[in-house]
């Protein structure tokens, strides 16, 4: 029930962030920095979720035998790579159309499979290698498309700098999620959801101030009034696009830990990828996004790659049933 819910709350969440955030850029909005901060802004609403899933004692959601100042390291690394992440995707998302840029998000799951081997000794089968390949040449074909004037009207090269720095945000945040599940495993080493929100709470705090730092550094809070003022749909639009942006941001977290916490980082990017058809459909709704050929063939070889690791994800299901009915039989 725990992972249904996650996969819930992780595919409402990122469809409806991504949505909001490009309405975001198409009303008038233009500070990168807002945009990065409202992804981790919200997270005091997740001390309302602590109350139905509390711990026993203050430390429960943590190793008794872990030093506290190495879990606030862990905490601020985490933090500070989120923060990192969240400016890319946001530059990201201003330069690209919605349903381009949630398609070279599938990328995501490529750098996933390399991280997860890597960091979390993911075995990596022909059908997972097969799924890194077609969901690659899914990306990669969005990033040759010379769709530069579409429905952000930006110029080749803007639009070939947020293909760059969606990629790079994808690489980002597989590695932030293999990072969170190794976390996880030997550091925390509790199984409770409280685990999951003190996690999401905490370095999603350090992510803020970070955002915060770069949006007065930059000198972009100046034009917060202005920005305000000039939005498309009204000051009262302006302010409910980013309240409910990082009230989406924070459901998407807490699906995307969950799954981390529940079953593994590379089954938690699979799911956020089943997200990729349902994103561009709408954006070619609300913002009249072009689906043209290539966007089209992308999205179906994503679609292709998906399917790969879901086989490859029944096939083990069953092995281990398999071994596991066998091994109960030996027992009688």
């Amino acid at each position: 029930m725990m992972v249904l819910v996650d996969v819930f709350f992780l595919i409402a969440g990122q469809t409806s962030a991504t949505l909001l955030g490009r309405y975001y850029y198409t009303q008038g909005g233009s500070s990168k920095w807002i945009a990065a901060f409202v992804q981790t802004a919200g997270f005091p609403i997740l001390f309302f979720a602590l109350f139905f899933f509390p711990s026993k004692s203050p430390s429960s959601s943590v190793n008794s035998d872990t030093p506290m100042a190495k879990i606030a390291v862990v905490y601020i690394v985490l933090g500070l790579i989120i923060a990192a992440d969240d400016m890319m995707y946001s530059s990201g998302l201003k330069y690209l159309p919605a349903s381009t840029y949630s398609l070279i998000c599938a990328s995501q799951l490529a750098f996933n499979v390399v991280f997860s081997y890597v960091l979390n000794s993911q075995k990596v089968t022909p059908l997972i290698f097969n799924s890194v390949v077609l969901l690659t040449l899914s990306a990669s074909l969005l990033g040759v498309s010379r769709e530069s004037q579409g429905a952000t009207g930006v110029s080749g090269g803007k639009y070939l700098l947020g293909f760059v720095l969606t990629l790079g945000a994808s690489g980002t945040y597989s590695l932030m999620l293999s990072l969170m599940q190794l976390t996880f495993e030997n550091v925390i080493k509790k199984h409770n959801f409280s685990a999951v929100l003190n996690m999401q709470i905490y370095t999603s705090l350090v992510a803020t101030f970070a955002s915060l730092v770069g949006l007065f550094a930059s000198g972009d809070w100046k034009s917060l009034k202005k920005e305000m003022d000039g939005f498309r749909s009204g000051q009262f639009s302006y302010l409910m696009t980013l309240v409910w942006s990082a009230v989406s941001w924070q459901i998407t977290s807490v699906g995307v830990l969950g799954l981390i916490f529940e079953v593994s980082a590379l089954f938690s990017n699979v799911i956020s990828t089943v997200a990729l058809p349902v994103v561009p459909f709408f954006a070619v709704i609300v913002f009249h996004d072009r689906m043209n050929g290539v966007k089209i063939v992308a999205m179906m070889i994503a679609i292709w790659g998906f399917v790969s690791y879901l086989f490859q994800h029944y096939l083990d299901g069953k092995k281990a049933k398999k071994a596991s009915g066998d091994s109960a039989q030996g027992g009688s």
